[in-house]
């Protein structure tokens, strides 16, 4: 990947500056991660405490990562609240079909949206990048539906660029692995529970004793498919009866190593031209 140039991720980073003084006040959809964490930084810097910044409190988002999100807030200074949600609770989105992610973010964002009409905040953002734009996000259709600002991607914010602005704000996210929500971990079509979002954490959050990132455990009903850059497959191997014991231990029968590798968005490879026809601009 391309280091991009200082200058023009200073020129992008300007732009945001004043996007968000031409917009006066905002609420932002705040997960921790790299993206959310940079825009809640800049928006706090130019405009103080008319920003909010909001944690959805999901069983698709594991403890530490919760943890994370409200200690980033404090340090950055910004105004903070926490949201309880729970997207199993929709029938639609327990039976996890492709469109998933736009039923989720469809009435996730429509709270958002209705607390910042009642805080008198003028926008609501999310973390959508510019490397967004071009993978199957279904759930960038249900923003775009409710008028979430999507600044970083308008303004033509990679992930890198993102990587290289925060590490200028001096943020200790700028190295921050990528996260999704455990949901992600479920092939399309098999039911979503609570239970299982649960194993999967569980794993997970062992499997860290032993792997580096990126790391993901994809659901397969009892069979565990662990996907790591090939370069981590001799540690893989080198701690196999470890790994094979704490998967097993949070409830799955069967553990694979995925010779492909991590992939971000594996699973939608099975959707093949369904997925290239949610790209913006084709």
């Amino acid at each position: 990947m391309t280091t991009p140039d200082t200058r023009d991720v200073e020129t992008r980073l300007a732009a945001l500056r004043q996007w968000f003084r031409d917009r006066g006040s905002a609420l932002i959809a705040f997960s921790g991660g790299v993206d959310s964490t940079f825009l809640l930084k800049v928006a706090v810097e130019e405009l103080g405490e008319r920003v909010l910044a909001l944690t959805l409190l999901s069983p698709m988002y594991p403890s530490h990562e919760r943890d994370d999100a409200r200690r980033l807030a404090e340090a950055i200074g910004a105004r903070y609240r926490c949201l309880e949600v729970d997207e199993v609770d929709q029938p639609a989105f327990r039976e996890n079909p492709p469109e998933r992610c736009y039923l989720c973010k469809k009435a996730l964002f429509g709270r958002l949206c209705d607390l910042a009409r009642e805080e008198g905040l003028a926008v609501v953002c999310d973390g959508t990048n510019a490397d967004d734009l071009h993978v199957y996000r279904p759930g960038r259709q249900a923003a775009q539906e409710l008028g979430v600002a999507s600044p970083l991607a308008d303004l033509g914010f990679s992930k890198a660029a993102i990587r290289v602005a925060s590490r200028l704000l001096g943020l200790p996210t700028w190295s921050k692995p990528t996260y999704a929500c455990l949901a992600t971990r479920f092939p399309y079509g098999e039911p979503i529970t609570r239970d299982g979002l649960a194993a999967v954490g569980r794993a997970e959050a062992l499997l860290r004793q032993w792997l580096p990132e990126p790391m993901r455990l994809r659901c397969h009903g009892t069979v565990a498919r662990l996907e790591v850059a090939p370069a981590a497959f001799n540690v893989v191997m080198a701690h196999a009866a470890e790994i094979v014991a704490a998967v097993k231990d949070s409830g799955f029968a069967y553990v694979t190593l995925d010779l492909q590798g991590f992939r971000s968005g594996s699973l939608d490879e099975v959707l093949g031209h369904r997925a290239d026809s949610a790209r913006p601009g084709e």
